[in-house]
């Protein structure tokens, strides 16, 4: 991890472009630590938070982006050769799986706050075929929500962010349902106004 903080204190906007994008296409980085990092350094070096939320953003996008065409492509044979390297990720994956049949498309935009099934839910609605235009808007939703708090967090702490991954380890079992819960009223809003959009029409 100090290499990581090296880099984007070295590099800047463009290493924690980076780093996030791997992060986000399933490289064995946690967001917990590299998203209030960023957040610090730009507040640190006086980045305006408008400049690092959208990019970290882009990023996510295009690291989950990856990480889905991989799944639509390769499907379940990537995801078995994955659970038989890394034994640990099968919790992951089969959580992720369990998820997302549950609850289908919404499960992209809830699984992204959700330990475990966040760091894999690309891999499965890639290989589950999830259409392009139905997984990066909830993927941008989810992204979105889970960046601007990680981030912000970070960048209000500055030198304290490595408080922010102890806190979130405290009290996630609390923080998780209040995201999922707002994700999902965001979602059925959403879907809401297109309906009564459509009946307007």
């Amino acid at each position: 991890m100090s290499f990581l903080s090296e880099m984007i204190y070295d590099y800047g906007l463009l290493a924690m472009f980076l780093i996030i994008m791997l992060e986000y296409a399933c490289f064995p980085v946690s967001s917990e630590i590299v998203l209030p990092l960023s957040g610090a350094v730009a507040s640190i070096n006086e980045t305006h938070f408008l400049v690092i939320l959208p990019l970290s953003i882009l990023a996510g996008l295009i690291g989950t982006g990856i990480c889905y065409t991989v799944g639509w492509f390769g499907g379940g044979a990537i995801i078995s050769a994955i659970k038989k390297k890394f034994p640990k990720s099968e919790k992951s994956l089969n959580a992720s799986y369990d998820r997302f049949h549950e609850n289908g498309a919404s499960a992209v935009c809830i699984g992204r706050v959700i330990p475990l099934v966040r760091t894999y839910i690309a891999l499965v609605a890639g290989a589950a075929k999830l259409k392009p235009s139905v997984y990066f808007p909830a993927s941008f939703l989810g992204i979105t929500i889970w960046n601007t708090l990680l981030i912000g967090l970070g960048y209000s702490l500055r030198e304290n962010y490595g408080k922010v991954a102890e806190y979130y380890s405290r009290y996630k079992h609390n923080l998780i349902p209040v995201l999922v819960i707002a994700i999902s009223l965001l979602i059925i809003q959403r879907l809401y106004n297109i309906k009564k959009k459509r009946s307007a029409n």
